[in-house]
């Protein structure tokens, strides 16, 4: 184990302009920790990181069947995507084969990630709607799950709600808590969020990538979400995301989800490892190259991408290269 926090530095021609400190945890799937840095046993709200778990019991109730549903739809319910077209219109055809619509999601209306969504929709004199949500995919997994059951979709983001209850059940499980006792705040989509340590969740991700300890409907239902989010990466993120990138990269090898203020987790299926990191600061860039740089110190993240993206370029608004985004020495060496 190691002291040393996860530190990711941002540098300016030769000076380092900015530090991102942070916490992070390799872990298999029976809770023992293969590496640490920092604080690791401090609860973090996990946020989107999470969303491969939020599908478990969607995947498991049988809706993927009963409604014709395919990878397309399981990767996206594990998604915070960029409201592009292809997500919008994917979404808006699964609520109805549920015989609902976009009206019943309660993440609420968000714009598009990307600018030129944001001028397509102004253009055509459109609004952005609840299927424009980053979190609208795994809103309609939640309504999916609760048609399926034959329980109310509305309110179905309510901590009480049975749908969620069912998420805490496999957070438990997978990561034995007791979740009864666990605090939690409200995400930006409207569910609960929360606040578990870190090991906790590499854990939950650790039995995601070696199940076999998990019923086989559980484990399966892993195999299918792992199998998903590296067959559709693109539904799982979007253009130019770092987590569409990782997924089509490493199939069967990892899979990777981020999450708001400086969270990510990943499965690591062939060495049955789960990771999951925290920044302290919130920050995304940060976020993004501590996990590289785990994948890489792991030796699963391929030589010839390494470089991009465990130092990806700092450029000025006339696209100069002035600096880069690091890992700093004291961390990994």
């Amino acid at each position: 184990m190691s002291a040393s926090p996860v530190t990711i530095e941002v540098t300016r021609g030769s000076v380092v302009e900015s530090r991102h400190v942070g916490a992070a945890v390799v872990v298999r799937a029976d809770g023992s920790i293969v590496e640490s840095w920092g604080d690791v046993d401090a609860g973090v709200l996990p946020r989107s990181a999470i969303k491969p778990l939020q599908a478990m019991p969607f995947v498991e109730s049988g809706a993927v069947e009963r409604f014709g549903l395919d990878n397309r739809h399981i990767a996206i319910s594990c998604a915070s995507h960029n409201g592009e077209m292809r997500h919008v219109d994917l979404v808006r055809e699964w609520l109805a084969r549920i015989g609902l619509s976009e009206n019943d999601l309660e993440c609420g209306p968000q714009p598009p990630k990307l600018m030129s969504g944001v001028e397509a929709l102004a253009r055509e004199g459109k609004p952005w709607t609840n299927a424009f949500n980053n979190c609208s995919g795994k809103h309609s997994g939640f309504l999916s799950t609760a048609v399926q059951h034959g329980e109310p979709t509305r309110g179905y983001i309510g901590y009480d709600h049975p749908v969620q209850r069912r998420i805490r059940d496999v957070m438990g499980e997978l990561g034995g808590l007791d979740m009864s006792r666990i605090p939690w705040g409200v995400d930006g989509c409207g569910i609960p969020t929360l606040a578990v340590p870190l090991t906790a969740l590499a854990r939950m991700m650790a039995q995601m990538a070696d199940p076999s300890r998990l019923s086989n409907r559980r484990a399966e239902a892993a195999g299918r979400i792992r199998a998903a989010m590296n067959a559709e990466p693109f539904m799982v993120a979007g253009t130019g995301r770092f987590c569409t990138t990782v997924n089509g990269l490493l199939v069967g090898v990892a899979q990777v989800k981020t999450g708001a203020e400086g969270m990510f987790c990943g499965i690591l299926p062939r060495l049955g490892y789960g990771v999951a990191l925290k920044m302290d600061d919130g920050a995304g860039r940060a976020a993004e190259v501590a996990m590289a740089a785990i994948l890489s110190h792991l030796g699963v993240l391929p030589a010839a991408e390494r470089e991009a993206m465990t130092h990806p370029a700092v450029k000025n608004v006339v696209g100069l290269l002035v600096g880069e985004v690091r890992p700093a020495r004291t961390w990994l060496g």
